[in-house]
């Protein structure tokens, strides 16, 4: 019997993501537990402090979550109603969320079509007068084109809130993510570091560190003295511990991802006329949140597939079948409508297959053989 959760839901299933939780992540609850500090205190604190030294970032600030370090982010940057945010629609909606709610307005900018990520050749074709950020998405794990979007932020004097959620550990240009402009990274239970909940900001800019602490925690800097309307979004003592559990094994558990991955595309390679697999640009390192590969005769054939894959108890994943632009969320708001060919079309391709750390050498051949008979 294992001391770590397994990849299986149960004896005939694979799971599409499973938290890796052990001895270590165990020992941080019972910690915590023990101290009688629930709220938000020391492991919090020090997670803030190993999150910084990861990513290379003078300051971080621990969220409830990581939609809460996305939106708190976008205030501590003055961003709000009249201002215009460029991101992407390829994306959990969460990230137009957070633009929608400090009263800005999304506007979204086709994908790559071998990245999903924001195609920042087309950015400078959407920016307005209005135009006061850019959020790009590292989707799936890959980082973006930050060198192109840092051009058209300096020229144009953008502010770039990087939405990281699932990419801690990535590389940009020999970088990690969050080393150079304000990002957020999400705790979420499926995430590469993950708290069950929580989020994180990093930034070089301690205004917007002072900001996102002061916004986090109702707008106060001393515990009876509210200087601004904020919120409760402070992050507990017991997901902190969780965070910096997992934290300490991020290596590990992104070493496990890639070689996944390096597995499946291997296996995969041979069904190229069925399915584009995914791929990493040039200086670029890829922590594989995602491991999506693309259904090339469509939606309908990839219901089929999906469907089989069900049958024989392997998990599979749509993201994202309706882009952030598309959902009613967003649209009842009066925003989306852009035309976006690329990003339109990949959401009838796009099917995710398991590649978290929990699966060993049998599952994946299971899940290789599974999507190259269905």
């Amino acid at each position: 019997m294992t001391d770590r959760v397994d990849a299986r839901v149960n004896d005939a299933a694979i799971a599409l993501s499973a938290p890796s939780v052990g001895p270590e992540e165990r020992a941080a609850v019972l910690r915590v537990l023990e101290s009688g500090t629930l709220a938000q205190g020391p492991e919090a604190r020090l997670l803030e402090d190993e999150w910084a030294r990861a990513t290379h970032a003078p300051f971080a600030v621990a969220t409830s979550s990581g939609t809460a370090a996305l939106q708190l982010a976008l205030l501590a940057h003055g961003i709000g109603p009249g201002d215009e945010v460029i991101t992407s629609p390829f994306t959990f909606v969460a990230t137009a969320h957070a633009i929608i709610h400090v009263g800005a307005k999304p506007v979204f900018v086709d994908v790559e079509e071998d990245t999903f990520n924001l195609d920042a050749k087309k950015v400078a074709a959407a920016l307005t007068e209005k135009t006061r950020a850019i959020m790009p998405v590292h989707l799936f794990g890959q980082p973006c084109d930050m060198a192109r979007i840092e051009e058209l932020a300096t020229a144009h004097r953008l502010v770039i809130v990087e939405d990281a959620a699932q990419a801690m550990g990535a590389r940009y240009r020999g970088e990690p993510v969050g080393a150079r402009h304000t990002s957020c990274f999400s705790l979420y239970a499926t995430k590469n570091v993950m708290a069950g909940e929580g989020g994180i900001i990093t930034t070089h800019d301690p205004a917007v560190a002072a900001s996102a602490r002061m916004l986090r925690s109702h707008g106060r800097q001393e515990r009876d003295c509210a200087e601004r309307p904020g919120f409760n979004l402070r992050l507990s003592e017991l997901h902190a511990a969780l965070g910096r559990a997992q934290l300490g094994r991020l290596g590990e558990l992104t070493e496990r991802r890639r070689h996944n991955a390096a597995f499946l595309s291997r296996r995969l390679e041979r069904y190229g006329e069925r399915f584009v697999l995914p791929t990493v640009r040039p200086e670029r390192t890829h922590v594989w949140h995602q491991y999506t590969v693309r259904v090339k005769a469509g939606a309908d054939e990839r219901a089929r597939v999906r469907a089989r894959m069900t049958e024989l108890g392997i998990a599979t994943g749509l993201f994202y079948a309706r882009l952030a632009s598309d959902q009613p969320s967003v649209r009842s708001c009066g925003f989306g409508g852009e035309p976006l060919p690329v990003a339109t079309r990949l959401s009838g391709e796009v099917l995710s297959l398991p590649v978290h750390p929990g699966l060993d050498a049998a599952d994946l051949e299971r899940v290789a053989e599974a999507i190259g008979g269905a």
